[in-house]
Parts: C-alpha cells; sequence; structure tokens
C-alpha cells in the first residue's frame, strides 16, 4: 500500500510502528515531497513513542543529511500556481490556498515570481501554504525574495518540516 492509496484514511501510529521498512518508506515516505529518503533514514528508529516524536525524528535526519540531499528534497517541490501535474498532496494543499483557480493575469504574475526565486535561489519557493490565500502566498514570496541564500535555504527547510508535519498529522492517528 502507498500512501497515495491511503490519502482519505488514516493509519494508527501502532501500525506505522510495526511496519517494514518498505511498507513505511512507501506510506510515510511522500510526507517529504519525493524525498522517501527522510522515511528511510528514520525506521530504524522505530518504534516511536508517538507521531510527535516520529515527526521530529524525521525533521532530525531531514537536516542532518548533507547539503546535496537537502537541496534535492528542496528541489522535489512544485512551483505554487503552477498548472503543471504535481502530486496529490501538493494539489490538495494548493487547491485548499485557493492557486488552482489564479485567473491568467494571476497566473502569469507567480510564473513569472517562481521563476525569479528559482533563478535567485537554485530551487522552487516552498511555503506551508494551509491557511494562507494567494495574496498573502504572494506576498511572502516577495517578501523573501530579499533573503540572503543561507537565509533562504533555512526558511524553505522549516517550511518543508511545516508541510510535513500537516502531511503527518493527516495521515497517521495516534
Amino acid at each position: 500500500m502507498k500512501a497515495s492509496e491511503v490519502v482519505h484514511m488514516t493509519i494508527l501510529m501502532t501500525t506505522v510502528n510495526k511496519m517494514g521498512k518498505q511498507e513505511f518508506v512507501d506510506i510515510v515516505g511522500s510526507v517529504f515531497e519525493h524525498s522517501p529518503w527522510v522515511a528511510e533514514h528514520t525506521w530504524n528508529q522505530l518504534p516511536f513513542a508517538d507521531l510527535e516524536e516520529m515527526y521530529r525524528a524525521m525533521v532530525q535526519n531531514m537536516y542532518e543529511a548533507e547539503n546535496s540531499m537537502k537541496l534535492s528534497l528542496l528541489r522535489a517541490h512544485p512551483d505554487l500556481g503552477t498548472k503543471l501535474e504535481i502530486s496529490q498532496s501538493s494539489q490538495s494543499e494548493q487547491l485548499d490556498a485557493g492557486l488552482n483557480g489564479l485567473s491568467e493575469e494571476e497566473y502569469k504574475e507567480f510564473a513569472a515570481l517562481n521563476q525569479r526565486y528559482t533563478g535567485r535561489f537554485g530551487f522552487p519557493f516552498i511555503m506551508a501554504v494551509k491557511g494562507h490565500g494567494k495574496n498573502k502566498i504572494k506576498a511572502y514570496m516577495e517578501q523573501r525574495m530579499n533573503n540572503s541564500s543561507d537565509e533562504e535555504f533555512e526558511t524553505a527547510l522549516k517550511e518543508v518540516s511545516k508541510i510535513a508535519k500537516f502531511r503527518l498529522w493527516d495521515l497517521i492517528d495516534e
């Protein structure tokens, strides 16, 4: 069973703690966008007392990875407001933020910002969009263009951590 097959159901933490490595990676690996290596590095730490402990372990494994792995993780994220096919999780998150219904003018604005951002930092703009609308997202995008490369790398990793937390809490039940 893969995460895409369990989108509308939750898995109990007790079940997660009993999973073999491949099942764990197949199901939990998707919370870090196209980067199952985070789950692979976390599986050997099972069992976890609770979901929060598992989340902290996954985030720690992400931060302890080589910079090339972290950059790969960041580059696995889609542009916000894209018309390209994206993962089901990203699609749902962007839908909730109103990014799937952009006008043609708004789409062009987001596309230009995405291109400018990626050109400056080498990875797409990443933001945990849950609870935010398109105008706020655009404002954050413009504001973060002023960050240094190091600041933005760290900000993007923090946003990835938030996204992973939302996804884990949607996927697993205590």
